[in-house]
């Protein structure tokens, strides 16, 4: 099953909070809002995404608690992006500073910012080429580092601001770079 796109008219654009309430009623699907006004519903994932998930999300989790420099999120998180839309990549951080910046009522809330980071996980389900549009979009939003992971080729894309995409065929590791000093993904549970 793939994701399901559902187009609303411009009488139905859905304001943050409306999204938010469908969001909480709907408790058992993951929703996402594109700046286009789109409704996705996503399915949920097979277990073998399922696991790739977890340990992504672990060694990004591991890394940010030995380091402190911000907050890292899971699958579930919604990020209400500046441009528009609201959106929940497979893992993401954001830095201290910026979690800082943001009031006790908006971090209980979908973020009203663009992660600095975050790692798309291609699944069964999903459509690559509208992963890749949803990368760019967190580019355009202000993202400064991310990974499109692809396990069924073996391959990463690296996005990063005012650059082309960098492709990488079976890499071993990937480097956090500047956003995320001294972090290092290890693919080798990914990829098998």
């Amino acid at each position: 099953m793939s994701n399901l796109t559902l187009q609303l008219p411009p009488v139905l654009k859905l304001t943050d909070e409306q999204f938010e309430q469908l969001a909480a009623a709907n408790q058992d699907l993951q929703l996402e809002l594109t700046a286009k006004g789109e409704l996705i519903i996503m399915p949920p994932t097979g277990g073998e995404t399922g696991n790739r998930n977890l340990d992504i999300e672990g060694q990004l989790w591991l890394w940010n608690r030995q380091t402190r420099l911000g907050k890292a999120f899971d699958s579930s998180t919604g990020f209400r992006l500046p441009k528009g839309g609201t959106r929940s990549p497979d893992a993401s951080w954001v830095s201290i500073k910026r979690w800082e910046a943001l009031t006790q009522e908006e971090r209980k809330k979908f973020l009203p910012l663009c992660p600095d980071f975050a790692i798309e996980l291609v699944s069964e389900t999903d459509d690559v080429e509208e992963t890749r549009k949803k990368m760019q979009e967190y580019i355009s939003n202000g993202l400064r580092l991310g990974w499109l992971i692809n396990p069924k080729i073996r391959q990463v894309e690296i996005y990063r601001p005012n650059q082309e995409v960098e492709v990488l065929e079976s890499p071993a590791t990937l480097s956090g770079e500047d956003v995320l000093p001294a972090f290092i993904l290890d693919l080798q549970a990914v990829f098998e």
